[in-house]
Order: structure tokens, then sequence, then C-alpha cells
């Protein structure tokens, strides 16, 4: 096993996929490391829905225009979605850490994924809510995508990175 720092240099958006279903037990096991993923004051704000089933993937397509063709190839999705009322103004912060880490639980794996962003896109929330059944009062965050990877994406060059964007004491 590889380092953190490792892990996070690998983990690349991954949009392309085989056709190759992925193994219940690789799933479960994001799930449980977003089950892990903190919130404020513990509030467990998220909830998780597994989609496989091909006619709710691939209209997944279309809740975007740009940014969803992924679910084209996508062999299953985890949709975010958060109950507001459990929390002070944290649902996004609190669904967007645990978006994470599916995304390197996935790279963890083996497991190409990418983050869709739903909540305020171009009718996303209400076409994953009309697939997924999700009721008004709980909101979208996010589809994620996965799949075993139909590209190669390079890992980050440690030498590129924006260190220009660390500051010490003030900006």
């Amino acid at each position: 096993m590889g380092t953190f720092l490792e892990l996070c240099q690998k983990r690349r958006s991954i949009r392309k996929y085989t056709a190759q279903p992925i193994e219940q037990e690789k799933i479960d096991y994001m799930l449980r490391c977003a089950l892990m993923s903190p919130s404020a004051k513990r509030t467990c704000p998220w909830e998780f829905i597994v989609v496989r089933d091909e006619a709710k993937l691939r209209p997944l397509t279309g809740c975007r225009t740009y940014g969803s063709q992924m679910f084209a190839t996508a062999t299953a999705a985890i949709i975010i979605v958060l109950d507001p009322t459990l929390c002070d103004n944290t649902w996004m912060a609190d669904g967007a850490i645990a978006a994470e880490h599916i995304l390197l639980a996935a790279a963890e794996q083996g497991v190409g994924a990418c983050w869709c962003h739903v909540h305020e896109r171009e009718g996303a929330p209400e076409l994953v809510r009309r697939l997924c059944h999700i009721p008004e009062d709980k909101m979208v965050l996010c589809a994620i995508a996965l799949g075993y990877p139909d590209e190669e994406r390079m890992p980050y060059d440690l030498d590129k990175l924006k260190y220009e964007k660390i500051h010490n004491e003030h900006l």
C-alpha cells in the first residue's frame, strides 16, 4: 500500500469505463469510507443511493449539458443526498467531504470515478429526483459515476502543482 500522497496523486477524474461490473465488495468499501467522513456535529446528514440499473444510469447523461457524459459507460453511480434540517448550513460541505472519501476509496480499489455536480445545475436535481424517487425535502448534491477505467490518466506531477497558492500568515 502506498502513502496518502501517492493515492491523491493517482486519483484522477475518469470519464470512460469498460463494461466490467464493479464487485459489490468494492462498492461496500466506498460506502463504508463515506459513512466515516466527518460532518458538522456528527449529524451525518448524508444518504447514498447506489445506482446500477442502466435504465437509471444512462438517463443521467442528460442531467447536464456538459459534464455528465461519463454516465453513458458507467457501470454504477452513487448519488449523494442530504437532509439540510440536520445541520447548520453545512450540508453541502458535509456531502462534498463524503464524496471525496468515495472518490479516494474508488481510486484505492482501482475503480475509476468522476464527480458530477447536481445541486442547482440545469435541471439536474429534478432529473435525479425523478429517477431515484428522492423527496423534495432532501437536497441532491452530486452523482459520482463509477466503472473500471477505459482511459489512462497520468498521475499529478508534483513539480507542477500550484505551490504559489500556498501562503503563510496572510494572503
